[in-house]
């Protein structure tokens, strides 16, 4: 009976952790139901946002996250032509203020470090993808980010209401917690 059940226990969790979609079928995407799980009840997981605070600020901020640590920035003195943007570029201390956060934790560069970003493709991946080539073998994403992927038809073609965090319904906030943000005057 306790072999059935540990079988039964991890189905359960390998479930969990599987990828959501073809799409996203890769080592290191995680649903937001898992991570949300994952997060409660396992202290050696570091959850990070790494949108930029601005972003957070308009979007909404999911209090779960153990801190903000955008992967890239906005450059609000470039505008990006192609793209009908602001310039964005890498933090320059994106994995060393990863290992900053994990060492307040007492936690080593082997810890799962999950990364979330707005719909998972443009910061989320690419994030979890530098950590790990950069000495972080355990990072991950959260698939669909916070808001989610944009509904492709339908009266609302281009909003961000198919997956995420968001629309999974697990908790979210307007605002964004201060003392999880990432700021400059607290550095």
């Amino acid at each position: 009976m306790k072999q059935y059940l540990a079988a039964l226990v991890l189905c359960a969790l390998a479930l969990a952790l599987a990828p959501l979609s073809p799409a996203h079928a890769d080592d290191m995407g995680i649903s937001p139901q898992a991570t949300y799980e994952l997060n409660k009840t396992d202290q050696s997981v570091l959850f990070i946002d790494v949108r930029d605070p601005v972003e957070i600020m308009f979007v909404g901020f999911a209090d779960a996250v153990d801190q903000n640590i955008p992967f890239l920035l906005v450059d609000r003195s470039k505008w990006d032509a192609e793209n009908d943007r602001f310039w964005l570029y890498q933090n320059p201390d994106f994995a060393t203020e990863v290992e900053a956060a994990l060492a307040a934790r007492g936690l080593g560069k082997d810890a799962m470090i999950i990364t979330m970003c707005r719909s998972g493709s443009e910061r989320g991946e690419p994030s979890a993808r530098f950590l790990r080539e950069n000495g972080f073998p355990n990072a991950r994403y959260v698939i669909g980010g916070f808001q989610g992927d944009s509904l492709k038809e339908g009266d609302k073609k281009g909003m961000r209401i198919v997956n995420g965090w968001q629309n999974s319904g697990l908790p979210w906030q307007g605002k964004p917690n201060p003392d999880k943000i990432y700021r400059l005057d607290n550095r």
